[in-house]
């Protein structure tokens, strides 16, 4: 679940490794969790449908949604289609072949938090829609490369939009990836963008929740009157991609890791 984008104190938590070990088991979870919420969602399925087949999974892995109740939000996961930025709530919307459909998962497994999302491409997306899906996907990567003791913070944001300008997308300021741990979102402010002003060095056991939210056209959004699903201004597609990652002196270790799926090759395009 993406932070509302504000100046916060720079009081970024440090895990110790008995912690990194139980985060090790909320974002595996998290991520078992989204990988099947990912292959269940069809053609004539309802986006409340997905939400509670993920409440049932959640379930059986004996954890909690981090989502539901929090401020409010009064979704076990975000389902966000097509125009739909983040924040989306599952409800009547029947899924449809072409659509895409953000989800994003986020538990708590004994105390601690796992966080990511993916986007699904439902049966047969246009070119330009596959073009959204594999940039996004790979900015997520380029920023996580930078989460090695001694980088900045500040260097691993600006990566996103690095990567993603090219190509001619619009990079959503307002929303960002954040810290994680006991707390859903904790400092810093993650944002896809170089940050202004000087940012801290990463340091070893600083674990963050990265999610590029990157739209086909304007960057500009808005909110719902629901107060929670966040649209792109021009009604163009929207795509979204997170993952928690452990900062080490080695390099990124990617507590919610899964397969890659928005490659180039994958999806069966060129960039």
């Amino acid at each position: 679940m993406g932070k509302r984008k504000k100046r916060g104190r720079n009081g970024i938590i440090i895990k110790t490794p008995d912690e990194i070990s139980q985060m090790r088991v909320a974002c595996e979870t998290a991520s078992d969790i989204l990988q099947n919420v990912a292959k269940f969602i069809a053609p004539g399925k309802t986006t409340k449908e997905v939400d509670l087949y993920a409440a049932e999974l959640m379930k059986e892995r004996d954890c909690k949604s981090a989502f539901l109740g929090y401020r409010g939000f009064p979704g076990y996961t975000c389902i966000s289609p097509n125009i739909e930025v983040v924040h989306g709530i599952g409800g009547d919307y029947v899924i449809k072949d072409g659509d895409i459909i953000s989800v994003d998962v986020g538990i708590t497994k004994n105390g601690w938090v796992g966080d990511n999302a993916t986007t699904v491409a439902v049966g047969n997306i246009d070119h330009e829609t596959k073009r959204l899906l594999a940039v996004t996907e790979q900015s997520l990567y380029e920023a996580l490369s930078f989460a090695r003791e001694g980088e900045y913070l500040g260097d691993l944001c600006a990566a996103v939009e690095n990567y993603v300008k090219p190509f001619g997308f619009g990079v959503v300021k307002e929303f960002v990836g954040h810290g994680v741990g006991r707390d859903l979102h904790e400092e810093p402010s993650v944002p896809n963008y170089r940050p202004d002003g000087k940012t801290p060095r990463l340091r070893e056991g600083m674990v963050l929740a990265v999610e590029p939210m990157i739209n086909m056209g304007t960057p500009r959004v808005k909110i719902l009157k629901d107060g929670w699903t966040v649209i792109t201004e021009d009604k163009k597609n929207s795509a979204h991609f997170e993952h928690t990652v452990l900062v080490t002196k080695d390099g990124p270790d990617i507590l919610t890791a899964r397969p890659r799926e928005a490659t180039p090759e994958l999806l069966g395009i060129e960039l």
